[in-house]
């Protein structure tokens, strides 16, 4: 498996090597000992699987606030999207910055996403599936958002973004004096 370092602290992509003969491919979408330096001591506790069926659709940008923060392994099972995280930690150097990765099976990439930062994705392909690994279980109360056109961050959507739902159109704008996440 490679391991490359995005451009905020925290974020990586990781390759997976695969290995193939006459039956087909095989290759691994997830390895703690490989990807040791990057989770740590953590666990994976919950694994979730999306579908969405319209290109341009957004889902995000959501996070869970400490106690219950998350690191997010993402990967795309069938289609295409385009997957964004924004660092919301307090101090951090890349502080409301967002970077972003295009995930396909065919690129057999993974984007692992620390705490302290929001994510979501864009469809690119009709029926894309997009599998999740999380360190933390999910938590209503302390679960957050920012809004997909949130202007401090200026994410920048390959596409017109379409079929958000309700809380994700409606989520408030962040606060001129958001200081960010205290993890």
């Amino acid at each position: 498996m490679k391991v490359f370092e995005a451009d905020i602290i925290g974020i990586w992509i990781t390759e997976s090597t695969v290995h193939s003969d006459h039956r087909g491919t095989f290759h691994r979408l997830f390895c703690a000992n490989e990807e040791q330096k990057i989770i740590g001591a953590r666990r994976i506790v919950q694994i979730n699987l999306s579908l969405t069926h319209s290109v341009g659709a957004v889902r995000g940008l959501h996070y869970q606030k400490p106690p219950m923060a998350e690191m997010k392994i993402v990967r795309c099972l069938r289609g295409r999207v385009f997957d964004v995280a924004v660092d919301l930690r307090k101090n951090s150097p890349t502080f409301l910055k967002w970077t972003a990765v295009e995930l396909t099976p065919d690129n057999r990439r993974s984007f692992i996403i620390a705490e302290g930062c929001a994510h979501g994705f864009q469809i690119l392909e009709e029926n894309s599936e997009v599998l999740y690994l999380h360190t933390a279980f999910y938590s209503p109360p302390d679960e957050g958002s920012v809004r997909f056109d949130e202007p401090m961050v200026g994410v920048v959507w390959p596409l017109p973004p379409i079929d958000l739902s309700t809380r994700n159109s409606n989520h408030p704008l962040l606060d001129v004096d958001f200081e960010g996440l205290e993890l």
